[in-house]
């Protein structure tokens, strides 16, 4: 059981990597002089790029990465734990057809790279008004789900899309995941319909807290994302929102003891039982599902 201060940033990331960067930096700062010990950044902090031959074309591999160099010298220097939400990273295949990954990092206090994990499930959806995203044209998914066991929480690390798939969030509080994290770029569409809904369930039925640092605003891909960076407690109340649109810096207490708590008053990650699903035929019969 520990305490401690968690912070989440919200950003409005740009094309130039740079920039980026620096927002990052001085944001990241802040959560620090706030008492922050550990603070999270949102999906594609280093940039949002819309132009599949402009991303590829800043492209670097994880060794050479600028914003991992930049988030594991800023973890050590702080002496906290820094998750970086993700960003593009280039994989062995630097072509015009090689695929990226949607790459998170989480730096210790010593500036150790403690983790990675790629964002496993890919945002291909059509939405209203024409808004279309695929991003499997240019990200491969990740394959394994990462919980890392911390001096102060054991972490389960996700990325924006994986919100809605709830089985992942289980497999993580069922390896001893206290705090589920969701670093996003929500659309502003799906954001206004889903991000607040989406997270709280996360955390009720997990009986653990939630981190989500948002994108917001409109940025210069002409994208626009939703915000609403949160902190949620196991019982699903918002602990701490970012309210406007702009970057920011939210924190919160975070008391893992709250988690046991919660499992314990609803088990339902120990109630929980294997079942069949009957299939009604065409003839009114009872059929088990294939």
């Amino acid at each position: 059981m520990a305490i401690f201060t968690a912070a989440a940033v919200q950003m409005c990331s740009g094309t130039t990597i740079a920039e980026n960067i620096a927002a990052m930096e001085t944001l990241v700062r802040e959560a620090a002089s706030r008492g922050a010990t550990y603070v999270q950044t949102p999906e594609m902090t280093g940039a949002l790029v819309r132009d599949r031959p402009a991303l590829r074309a800043m492209l670097r591999t994880e060794a050479e990465d600028l914003v991992a160099q930049a988030g594991q010298r800023l973890a050590g220097e702080l002496g906290i734990t820094l998750h970086i939400g993700s960003t593009a990273i280039a994989l062995d295949d630097i072509s015009e057809n090689g695929k990226v990954a949607n790459r998170a990092f989480l730096f210790g206090p010593d500036g150790a790279r403690i983790a990675t994990y790629d964002k496993i499930h890919m945002f291909d959806v059509d939405l209203d008004r024409g808004e279309s995203w695929r991003e499997s044209a240019t990200y491969q998914p990740g394959e394994k789900s990462v919980v890392a066991t911390l001096q102060f929480a054991t972490l389960g690390v996700a990325v924006c899309y994986d919100l809605r798939f709830p089985q992942l969030f289980q497999a993580q509080a069922l390896a001893g995941a206290e705090v589920l994290t969701v670093p996003a770029a929500f659309t502003r569409q799906t954001g206004e319909a889903h991000w607040h809904v989406l997270l709280r369930s996360r955390a009720i039925e997990n009986g653990a807290f939630v981190i989500a640092a948002a994108q917001s605003g409109r940025h210069q891909d002409g994208r626009e994302t939703f915000g609403h960076s949160m902190i949620i407690d196991p019982w699903g109340a918002i602990l701490a929102e970012a309210t406007s649109g702009e970057p920011q810096v939210i924190t919160a207490e975070i008391d893992t003891a709250k988690v046991a708590d919660a499992r314990k008053k609803i088990p339902n990650l120990r109630n929980a039982r294997a079942f069949e699903v009957a299939r009604i035929g065409g003839q009114g019969q009872a059929q088990a599902a294939e």
